[in-house]
């Protein structure tokens, strides 16, 4: 009568191999999440990284006397902090916009430099993630408006 109402009268399935074929379903689900994580990861520290190497590059430029020395200088300031940072970009374009070293001194200028970097997501080996991806930002810093300029 006992067994009747906690229902050991009926036959269980056996259940032998189920953890098997739980950890079959789950292992890949969390596999793929920890890759999505660190792709986050690197993609947000990337950008984090352009947009300090942009601002460094047009501050750099800025504090130079002329436009030949004004755009080397911008373009070293992008490439040392993407180094010293530890941005490996598999293509880096650093531009620095010289025009207003041809601005009157004490007329307003700015320098603005541009840095694209190509960040590489093909060792994740994600279904459906690109193998790279291009991060871009521009960088702005105000030309000494009484600075006299060559």
């Amino acid at each position: 009568m006992i067994t009747r109402l906690f229902g050991a009268s009926t036959p269980r399935r056996d259940e032998r191999g189920s953890a098997s074929v739980e950890l079959v379903i789950v292992v890949p689900v969390l596999v793929i999440m920890l890759g999505l994580l660190i792709a986050g990861g690197r993609l947000w520290f990337a950008r984090a990284t352009v947009v300090e190497a942009s601002q460094s590059a047009a501050r750099a430029a800025s504090l130079e006397r002329s436009a030949g020395t004004a755009a080397s200088a911008g373009q070293a300031a992008a490439a040392r902090v993407l180094r010293t940072e530890g941005l490996d970009c598999g293509g880096l374009d650093v531009s620095v916009d010289t025009s207003a070293f041809g601005v009157p001194v004490g007329t307003p200028a700015t320098i603005r430099s541009t840095v694209r970097c190509t960040v590489r997501f093909a060792d994740l080996s994600l279904p459906g993630m690109p193998g790279s991806i291009t991060v871009e930002s521009a960088g702005a810093s105000a030309l000494d408006t009484y600075r006299a300029r060559s």
